[in-house]
């Protein structure tokens, strides 16, 4: 029967060669082997900030009035003591008149109640004068004295008001913002806290201090007294340098993330850096030359074990096999030594994939060996399938006792692969232990054939990873596709068998 709608047709073509297509095998993901390396490695941590001065201080003037004259600019450089805005001064003038006057009629009064006083203690001793105008006189002596150190006081007082209307810089600084101009009428700051007009801002910009905004996830690789490189785009080619002061306790919100402001001391030479620039800070977390590293893409988790036993062709009791074999080999060389401190290998062992292998209680090497070895031939998906049940008891056994001896499980100790032996090698990088670092699992190519192990990480840049433990320099480690790749390939591949199967006339491969 022949279609008569052309469009129909068509339809029925593209679908054919569409599936013919798809259903021909995929080629599995290839992996990629690279060496293990020496390298250097530098940890740092990005993010932006604004400069900022230490310290502002807000310039106010005690004394109110008209502002007569303003003697800075925004960007001088005044010292302490500079003249900076002069105040009308006629009112306080005044007042420093006024106050020499009373004065004047102050110790005037004081001389006139001296000699009274002299007077009435001659005319006292003689009788000639009651003890109450004796009393009198006395008391307008005192008086008199009282009025003159008031007058005093207020000549004081009218001086420093007549002082306070020269408004000088209270600090060696930079003015940041003038506030006023000739002919502004302002308050005096001296009437509360809050009172009185700003004139000007001004800041100590020798040193500044950059407010920087980490993410929570970095913040735990930073200390106080960190180094750091900033730069910023006024001057690209000129990076400076300065030291991380404090991370500021309280976090901030910005765009649904975590941040944590870090504040950066900068020696500010020349008075290149002005505040309110934007920067970008790189705080150098550390840094490790010479190390074995290996490519950041080359580490896997248990998470991921399904997916790169599947690209390389190997069973996952193999997988798990060589995990334990190799946790293993490192429980074995440290169980013997903790007592006595002396390290010694037991005699009783086997190999697998170049690894030693104890062999488990109630067991021979003979029994072992040759489980191990047809384990380690081909490492195909049937190759464990393949075993007796003899085998596979055996296999079993030394699984379980390699689990037993050091092979923690993911949930018995996050932290080692080899249980107590592995402390040694904390304790030799306790600072990349604490911020960095991580427990893997890497595939290396041995001569028998991709093996899985179990290695310790230390400082990792976006590129590659220090080996803290697991690996040596003369491995070789595979690069696998990504386990959602492969994840996407399969279901891809599933969804198009569904799909040829409801085609008429169109089923899947047998």
């Amino acid at each position: 029967m022949r279609y008569a709608n052309p469009v129909l047709r068509l339809a029925r073509l593209l679908a054919i060669v569409l599936i013919a297509g798809c259903q021909d095998e995929v080629e599995p993901p290839m992996y990629q082997i690279v060496p293990v390396v020496q390298r250097s490695i530098t940890v740092s941590v990005r993010a932006e900030g604004v400069i900022e001065p230490i310290q502002t201080i807000e310039v106010k003037s005690k004394a109110s009035g008209e502002i007569m004259e303003v003697l800075a600019e925004t960007g001088d450089l005044v010292h302490r003591g500079n003249l900076l805005v002069r105040v009308d001064p006629r009112g306080p003038r005044n007042g420093v008149v006024q106050a020499e006057a009373d004065i004047a009629v102050a110790e005037a009064q004081l001389t006139n109640a001296e000699s009274e006083l002299r007077r009435a203690e001659a005319l006292y001793e003689t009788q000639s004068m009651t003890e109450r105008e004796y009393d009198q006189a006395r008391l307008a002596r005192a008086n008199a004295n009282a009025q003159l150190i008031r007058a005093r006081r207020s000549l004081q007082d009218a001086t420093i008001a007549f002082e306070d209307t020269d408004v000088r810089a209270p600090a060696t600084g930079v003015i940041l913002v003038r506030s006023v101009e000739v002919g502004t009428v302002i308050s005096s700051a001296t009437g509360g806290v809050n009172a009185g007009s700003v004139l000007m801002s001004m800041a100590n910009l020798e040193t500044v201090q950059i407010r920087s905004l980490v993410p929570e996830n970095d913040i735990g690789k930073v200390r106080a007294g960190m180094d750091a490189t900033i730069t910023v785009d006024a001057y690209p080619d000129h990076p400076f340098s300065g030291q991380v002061l404090k991370i500021e306790p309280q976090a901030v919100e910005s765009q649904n993330e975590t941040l944590f402001p870090v504040l950066i001391r900068i020696p500010n030479e020349g008075n290149l850096l002005r505040p309110g620039m934007n920067t970008d800070v790189e705080i150098h977390v550390g840094s490790q030359d010479r190390v074995l590293t290996v490519p950041n893409a080359a580490l896997r988790t248990e998470r991921d074990l399904q997916s790169a036993a599947m690209v390389l062709g190997l069973d996952m009791a193999v997988v798990r096999a060589q995990l334990a074999a190799a946790r293993g080999e490192t429980a074995g060389r440290t169980r013997s030594g903790q007592a006595g401190g002396t390290v010694q290998e037991s005699d009783n062992t086997v190999t697998f994939n170049g690894r030693t292998v104890p062999v488990p209680a109630g067991l021979t090497k003979e029994q072992v060996q040759p489980v191990l070895d047809k384990l380690g031939q081909g490492g195909g998906p049937a190759t464990f399938q393949s075993l007796s049940a003899e085998e596979r008891s055996i296999m079993q056994r030394v699984m379980g006792s390699l689990r037993g001896n050091g092979g923690r499980r993911r949930g018995e100790g996050q932290r080692g692969f080899g249980g107590e032996g592995d402390r040694g090698d904390r304790r030799r990088s306790s600072t990349s232990a604490f911020q960095f670092g991580g427990d893997y699992i890497v595939f290396v190519m041995r001569d028998t054939g991709p093996a899985a192990v179990p290695i310790r990480t230390g400082m990792t840049d976006l590129d590659y990873a220090e080996v803290a433990s697991g690996l040596t320099g003369d491995d070789r480690v595979l690069i696998l596709p990504s386990a959602s790749l492969v994840q996407n390939q399969q279901e891809f591949q599933e969804r198009m068998r569904r799909f040829s199967g409801g085609l008429p006339g169109l089923g899947g491969r047998r």
